[in-house]
């Protein structure tokens, strides 16, 4: 694709160096332009990518046009593709009913990425601290049966809605630790300073307590 002039002037905003503050106050300048976007998602490389989510229209996301940018997204590392997913769901997915609703069949896509984006939303829309959804049962079971087979993209997102039901759902609380003893997933792991760890047990306990859950 031939770049317009105002879109070569925004790459040359863009390097290295930029951080997700300069994106976003790029972004709040140009506000919504759908064809600047496509024009910065067709450059491949990351930044300019994140940016093009921000200014991306949520109105023009279909289906066709998500798998297309999941398959996009391959060309990148796992952790760039996981980060690129994961800003798509909040910055455009969640803001439309129409696009919420994609999310919401996904827990069976044949695309990792989609299906992790599934199981985000559901663990957000819980530690959000809204009243858990009552598919919860549903959704533990699942877990319970498929974590241990899944993409490791898709096991994160399982793991963390897990975690947020064993914080907020008492009932449930003592099947979600026992999910992470039984799978082993992320015991032991480091974690920066202030971040809570994975594992099960001891994301459960620490966030629980911070609740006084």
């Amino acid at each position: 694709m031939k770049l317009s002039l105002k879109t070569e002037n925004i790459l040359e905003r863009i390097d290295s160096k930029t951080k997700l503050g300069d994106l976003r106050k790029i972004a709040k300048e140009i506000r919504k332009d759908h064809e600047l976007a496509t024009e910065l998602w067709s450059t491949g490389r990351f930044l300019p990518r994140q940016l093009a989510i921000l200014i991306m229209d949520s109105k023009r996301l279909s289906q066709d046009s998500i798998n297309q940018l999941d398959r996009d997204m391959q060309t990148h590392s796992s952790n760039e593709r996981n980060q690129l997913m994961d800003w798509l769901m909040a910055n455009q997915l969640l803001k439309d009913k129409k696009t919420i609703a994609l999310v919401e069949s996904w827990e069976n896509s044949p695309s990792a990425l989609q299906r992790r984006v599934f199981w985000y939303y559901q663990a957000r829309l819980r530690w959000m601290g809204q009243t858990p959804p009552p598919n919860t049962a549903e959704l533990l079971a699942k877990i319970e049966t498929n974590i241990a087979k899944e993409e490791p993209e898709v096991q994160w997102a399982m793991n963390f809605t897990a975690g947020w039901i064993g914080v907020f759902e008492k009932r449930y609380r003592d099947r979600c630790i026992a999910v992470g003893q039984n799978t082993g997933l992320y015991k032991g792991e480091m974690v920066s300073k202030g971040c809570t760890p994975d594992y099960l047990p001891e994301f459960i306990a620490i966030e629980s307590n911070k609740r006084n859950l």
